[in-house]
């Protein structure tokens, strides 16, 4: 199978008659393509913040019918949209009470499982580090400002190092899976505490975007993200375990 990565030779390209099928686009810009008699029977779209802008299909902008039936599935997730302490406050709790029931799951499955990878993606032990550097950005150094925010353990997002990450901050190493889940509760519980005493004025602040210091946002767009990144990467590790558990024998 032919293989395209790093490139924009195919930006406002137009294909006519062309067989795709089992054709896999992975962290690849899609913005404003346009499909017309089109065949997607089977196709499986993961969209990386698509509650952001819209999706046309047949006319339809299903984007709002996505978020709706995700909010269905997943109770407490509508609340990441919150905006006051009160509803961050409960926003956060039903991300704790959603990983604690993930990671008591987790325990139960065979052995190898947090370490297994479905399709290239994230185990479900580097998804934990990845929430684990999520908080170390947005609220250790986008809005605490610390002088160490991050844990060595912490699994950045693919291109960290494009963005300027200085990627000897973190472990070239595996860390042992109950150190991992250690250190993510940990961080789980810096947010928390950070929600259960911030007010109004704190969330109207300003701080310098994590990735690009000459841009500012305020603080609770820094706490939507480290929501989304929650709720999203839950997603992706509650699907991949699926599919692990559809494997297992018996």
């Amino acid at each position: 199978m032919a293989r395209f990565t790093d490139t924009d030779e195919f930006a406002g390209a137009e294909f006519v008659h062309v067989d795709m099928s089992r054709a896999r686009f992975v962290d690849s810009t899609m913005e404003n393509a346009w499909l017309r008699a089109v065949y997607l029977d089977g196709a499986v779209i993961e969209a990386t913040f698509l509650n952001e802008g819209t999706l046309h299909i047949n006319g339809v902008d299903v984007v709002p019918l996505v978020e709706a039936e995700l909010d269905r599935r997943n109770p407490g997730r509508s609340l990441m949209r919150s905006t006051t302490p009160d509803g961050l406050r409960d926003a956060w709790a039903a991300v704790e009470a959603t990983w604690a029931a993930t990671l008591e799951r987790v325990a139960g499955m065979p052995d190898g499982t947090v370490d297994a990878s479905v399709e290239g993606e994230f185990t479900f032990a580097q998804t934990l580090r990845h929430l684990t550097f999520a908080v170390d950005a947005w609220l250790r150094k986008g809005i605490l400002d610390l002088a160490e925010p991050f844990h060595p353990y912490g699994q950045p997002h693919r291109g960290a190092a494009e963005d300027g990450f200085d990627m000897s901050l973190l472990t070239d190493e595996t860390p042992p899976y109950p150190a991992v889940v250690e250190v993510f509760r940990e961080r789980q519980a810096m947010m928390g505490e950070y929600l259960a005493t911030v007010t109004d004025v704190q969330l109207a602040e300003e701080r310098p975007f994590v990735w690009g210091p000459e841009h500012r946002m305020p603080v609770l767009d820094c706490v939507h993200v480290v929501l989304n990144e929650s709720w999203e990467h839950h997603r992706y590790a509650v699907r991949d375990l699926d599919a692990m558990s559809v494997d297992e024998p018996g």
